[in-house]
């Protein structure tokens, strides 16, 4: 019977392949995880569908990687590419799979806990071939512990978007909620069920929008205009964000919360998505510089969200 078990053990739940996942049937080649040679690696596929999230919150995208950006670095939407930051202390192996039965091609992003980050299936027979031209994992002593730093506040505490950002990637912001009354920007709760009205007015009124999608140790994002969006009746929420699709399933999102932090027009809202354990799994905003314009719609409509 085929083991469906990676390297790290697959207790995620998180895989979104289902039935075809490359676990069943497989093979896998290690490859280094440790950043650059991990972006180095993922910029050489030319054609991937890049998905990042779990059952609550999913975002994929076909296309090529921009250079992936660590936690703690500079950060942007490249138009056009997959978008991709990862915590390099929490994403600790990468695998290319091969399903032996299909012939396809992943690769797979893995936490501590072995639980799945990122996957990027490999969608042109050119970039199949190239997988396994990869270099293997790196071997040898792991790079000694920094210095222990003197004790401070958590970043995001005065924190710019940024720092809200990476604290969302650290745990899934659970560290962050948990103490999020010593936030001394605003915030405050809002109606979830606000969400699909909110899609369908910066659709039909053509206002673009940044999206991130969390997953264990990883962030995919999008920005751009939202072209189509549409609710299923057993509430899943769908929208197609410039070149990458998002599903959101609203009866699983537990709370709903409108945040206010500086980015590059001054103040910016943010609606974060928690799931039933309090992680934040998808933030809907401004990434950038969108233009005062865009920026003083965007804030009028978060401005008009009800409260719960």
């Amino acid at each position: 019977m085929a083991d469906h078990r990676p390297g790290p053990p697959h207790s995620d739940g998180l895989c979104v392949f289902g039935e075809h996942c490359d676990r069943r049937s497989s093979t896998r080649r290690p490859i280094d995880a440790r950043m650059p040679e991990l972006g180095r690696c993922l910029t050489l596929f030319q054609y991937v569908q890049a998905v990042t999230g779990g059952p609550v919150a999913r975002i994929d995208q076909a296309g090529s990687y921009a250079v992936p950006s660590l936690r703690g670095e500079a950060f942007s939407v490249l138009p056009g590419s997959i978008t991709l930051r990862v915590d390099g202390d929490a994403v600790v192996s990468a695998s290319v799979v091969r399903d032996e039965r299909t012939g396809s091609v992943a690769l797979h992003l893995f936490d501590a806990a072995g639980r799945t980050a990122h996957q990027g299936r490999l969608l042109s027979e050119g970039d199949r071939l190239l997988a396994g031209l990869t270099g293997p994992a790196g071997v040898g002593a792991p790079a000694a512990a920094p210095p222990a730093a003197p004790a401070r506040p958590p970043a995001w505490e005065r924190g710019d978007q940024l720092a809200q950002l990476d604290a969302i990637l650290v745990d899934g912001g659970l560290a962050r909620r948990e103490a999020f009354d010593r936030y001394p920007g605003e915030h405050r709760e809002i109606d979830v069920a606000v969400l699909p009205s909110v899609l369908e007015y910066v659709c039909s009124a053509g206002l673009p929008i940044g999206v991130a999608v969390f997953g264990p140790a990883a962030m995919q994002a999008c920005a751009g205009r939202v072209h189509v969006t549409d609710q299923t009746v057993r509430g899943q929420v769908f929208a197609a964000v410039a070149e990458s699709s998002v599903v959101i399933d609203l009866p699983a999102v537990r709370a709903c919360h409108l945040v206010r932090s500086t980015a590059a027009h001054g103040p910016t809202s943010a609606i974060e998505l928690d799931d039933e354990h309090g992680r934040c799994v998808a933030v809907i905003t401004q990434f950038g510089i969108v233009g005062e314009q865009v920026h003083t719609a965007w804030e009028h409509l978060a401005a008009s969200l009800p409260d719960v």
